[in-house]
């Protein structure tokens, strides 16, 4: 029997997943994505990349505004496929997520319960961890909390930035989403609740959406947990800093790569220290962070060592 799969997701990482369907010659009758909008400087309208996907791909495309609205729902059902799969799209209401026979599952980029919301991977590298995961489970009423079918577990490298993880799993999902399909299409499925994984919920990580305070340096926090917030913004929305020197003149700057020393100083935290060619530190509560590739407000993103040669930073600057 020829199954059908509607497919929902918006971003890049969703893509690699819906191309796999397609390789291995899986019936899509529709993709559902984000209605085209504004983006980037010119604010220019733009199609979300599975949608680019599916317009390259023959696709039936679907973009409500609502997704309670009856048109939408309307012309859902009569696509009458077997299967939803979501992912990174935003909630379904449940009248989308009962509408199919085969049930709706979603591809989470961490190992549920830990980790749910929406952004597990940078969470995961901001709280420096050395493992995450891959997780698909079926909708329930509740975000991120349904039956688990299927995980798979990743290591992330100890200076992995968000960005090289991504593109990891992104096709590791497409392959552990592959699988769960075969589960679900060709098996009795075996499904676990949550619950049963976490002996104390109280422990478990939230992966709330990153907003703006949250890419703001803090030098008043460890060398490490600076150097693990910057990894785990690179290269979006990246982490931010602000340096001001002793005039008041400030300088804006988005901060893509660091390194950091761990000693002993006696120096006020947020210091900055160059000597004008090579390096530039910042002085933390543990040692300084070293910045090596950064974006100052309105251009390109450079070295350090081209920065220093356009811009007059001494010792005299501190960072805010």
């Amino acid at each position: 029997m020829n199954r059908s799969i509607v497919f929902f997701g918006t971003p890049e990482f969703a893509v690699a997943s819906l191309d796999a369907l397609l390789q291995y010659n899986y019936t899509i009758k529709a993709i559902v994505t984000t209605p085209d909008k504004p983006a980037g400087r010119g604010k220019k309208i733009t199609a979300s990349p599975v949608k680019n996907y599916a317009v390259k791909n023959n696709l039936n495309i679907l973009q409500p505004e609502n997704l309670s609205d009856e048109n939408f729902l309307n012309s859902l059902k009569a696509i009458n496929a077997d299967l939803f799969i979501v992912v990174a799209f935003r909630k379904l209401p449940s009248i989308v997520w009962q509408m199919p026979p085969m049930g709706c599952f979603n591809l989470h980029a961490s190992l549920l319960p830990d980790y749910r919301g929406a952004a597990p991977i940078n969470r995961a590298i901001i709280n420096g961890e050395k493992e995450t995961g891959l997780t698909t489970f079926f909708l329930n009423e509740n975000i991120d909390e349904g039956k688990i079918i299927l995980s798979e577990s990743i290591n992330i490298g100890e200076d992995e930035s968000f960005g090289e993880l991504y593109n990891r799993m992104k096709i590791c999902g497409a392959s552990l989403l592959i699988k769960t399909v075969e589960t679900i299409f060709h098996t009795d499925v075996q499904t676990v609740e949550q619950h049963n994984l976490s002996a104390n919920a109280l422990k478990l990580n939230k992966a709330p959406k990153i907003l703006k305070p949250d890419c703001k340096i803090n030098w008043n926090n460890k060398s490490k947990a600076i150097f693990n917030l910057v990894r785990g913004l690179n290269p979006t929305p990246a982490a931010n800093t602000c340096l001001i020197s002793e005039n008041s003149a400030e300088l804006y700057l988005k901060i893509f790569k660091v390194k950091i020393e761990i000693t002993e100083h006696k120096h006020a935290v947020a210091g900055v220290f160059t000597d004008k060619k090579t390096f530039l530190k910042i002085s933390t509560i543990d040692g300084f962070v070293f910045l090596e590739e950064i974006q100052p407000a309105g251009k390109n993103k450079i070295l350090i060592t081209e920065f220093l040669r356009g811009y007059p930073i001494d010792n005299n600057w501190k960072a805010i």
